[in-house]
C-alpha cells in the first residue's frame, strides 16, 4: 500500500502499477487528509460559516468536500463550504495559514476561524500560526482542528480482520517532518515492511523494489529509499513547536472510523484558539445520510478502486463529487478519474 494521494497520483500518471509483475499489486491507502476529514467536522465548519460575524476560511479542496448533510437537507442547503458561501456565508480560500492573521488585525469586529486540515506536514505551519496569535494577542482568531498521524492510520489498517497489506510504501513528506522512529515500531509491533519513498516515479519505484526485496527475504525492516530527504531523527525544530502546541489525540477518520492517537488537539495553553469552545458548538446535523451508491469508505481503507464504484465517472465526477477522493486534488478517485477516465 502507498500511504500518500501524492504518490497515488504518480503511480497512475505515469502508469507504474501497469509496469509491474503479475503477483505484485498496488492497494490505494487513504492518504488524502482531505478525504479523512471527519464529516461531523464539515458540518460544524458549515454551521460556522452560516453565521454572520464568522469569517470561515480553509484550503482551497476543502471547499468542495461535502458534509454529512449531504442529499439529506433540501437541496437549497449548502452541503458544502462553496455552497456556504453563495448563501451568503464569508468563505475565503487561504494558501497559508499565516493569512488568516491578517485577516483577524483587518476586521477586529469579526471572528476568523481557520479550518486547519492536513498530516504531520501541515500541523507545524498550524502551530506557527497560533504561537503567533497568541503572541499578537489577537482575541477573534481560532481554529477548527482536524489535523491527522499518519502512523496510526497505517496501525488501524493492519489491524483490520480482511487486512490484505504486506508491506507499506511511507510518504517522505511526513517522515521528513516526523522521522522514521514512529514507522520503526510499526514495523516491531507487527512485523511488516516498511519503506519510505518519495513521489518522483524513480523514487515510487525505487522504494517499490525495496519493499519486494525485503518481502522476499523474509525481513520485516524499515528501510528509507528517501534519504535526500528524510532523516531518521526527522525535523527537530518543526517536532518540538507540534509538541508545544498540540497534544495526540484519539480522532476519527472519514472512512475508516476512530483511530486510537489518529490526530492532534490544542494543548491545554492553546485550547483557548477552539473555535468550538470560543464560539459555542454548532447543532448536531442529519442522524444518518441519504443512501448513496458512493463507496468512497471502502476506497479509503483500500478494500476497492475507484473504478469499481457505480456512480465513478457517472454521478460522481470532480464537479459534482459525492464522496472526498474525488474532491482532493490527492485523492484516489480523482486521480482515477483524471489518468484512467475509460476505467469507467
Amino acid at each position: 500500500m502507498e500511504v500518500c494521494g501524492g504518490q497515488t497520483h504518480a503511480i497512475l500518471r505515469w502508469g507504474l502499477d501497469q509496469l509491474l509483475p503479475r503477483g505484485l499489486r498496488l492497494i490505494h491507502g487513504p492518504g488524502c487528509p482531505v478525504c479523512v476529514t471527519p464529516a461531523e467536522r464539515l458540518d460544524a465548519a458549515l454551521a460556522l460559516a452560516a453565521r454572520p460575524e464568522v469569517i470561515l476560511c480553509s484550503y482551497g479542496d476543502m471547499l468542495r468536500v461535502p458534509g454529512s448533510a449531504a442529499g439529506v437537507v433540501p437541496a437549497t442547503a449548502a452541503t458544502d463550504l462553496l455552497g456556504a458561501r453563495a448563501a451568503g456565508g464569508d468563505v475565503r480560500l487561504l494558501t497559508s495559514p499565516l493569512e488568516a492573521i491578517a485577516l483577524a488585525q483587518a476586521a477586529p469586529d469579526r471572528d476568523v476561524v481557520f479550518l486547519a486540515v492536513g498530516f504531520e506536514t501541515t500541523a507545524p505551519a498550524t502551530a506557527l500560526l497560533l504561537r503567533q496569535a497568541r503572541a499578537l494577542g489577537l482575541a477573534n482568531l481560532s481554529v477548527l482542528l482536524a489535523h491527522v498521524r499518519v502512523a496510526p492510520a497505517m496501525e488501524a489498517l493492519l489491524l483490520e480482520p480482511s487486512n490484505q497489506v504486506q508491506g507499506f510504501l511511507a510518504a517522505g513528506h511526513v517522515g521528513a517532518v516526523m522521522g522514521t522512529a514512529e514507522l520503526r515500531q510499526l514495523v516491531e509491533r507487527h512485523r511488516v515492511p516498511v519503506v519510505v519513498t518519495g513521489f518522483e516515479p524513480a523514487d515510487v519505484m525505487a522504494g517499490l523494489l525495496r519493499l519486494v526485496q525485503l518481502l522476499e527475504a523474509g525481513t520485516p525492516a524499515l528501510a528509507n529509499a528517501y534519504g535526500r530527504v528524510v532523516r531518521e531523527q526527522g525535523n527537530g525544530a518543526a517536532q518540538a513547536l507540534l509538541q508545544e502546541v498540540f497534544v495526540v489525540t484519539d480522532q476519527p477518520w472519514r472512512g475508516l472510523g476512530p483511530i486510537a492517537g489518529g490526530g492532534l488537539a490544542l494543548a491545554p495553553a492553546y485550547r483557548h484558539f477552539d473555535a468550538l469552545e470560543r464560539l459555542g458548538a454548532p447543532a448536531s446535523g442529519p442522524d444518518s445520510a441519504a443512501p448513496s451508491p458512493c463507496i468512497s469508505g471502502r476506497i479509503l481503507q483500500g478494500r476497492a478502486l475507484p473504478s469499481e464504484c457505480p456512480a465513478f465517472g457517472q454521478a460522481c465526477t470532480p464537479e459534482h463529487p459525492l464522496g472526498a477522493p474525488m474532491v482532493s486534488s490527492e485523492g484516489a478517485c480523482a486521480a482515477y478519474y483524471r489518468y484512467r477516465r475509460q476505467a469507467a
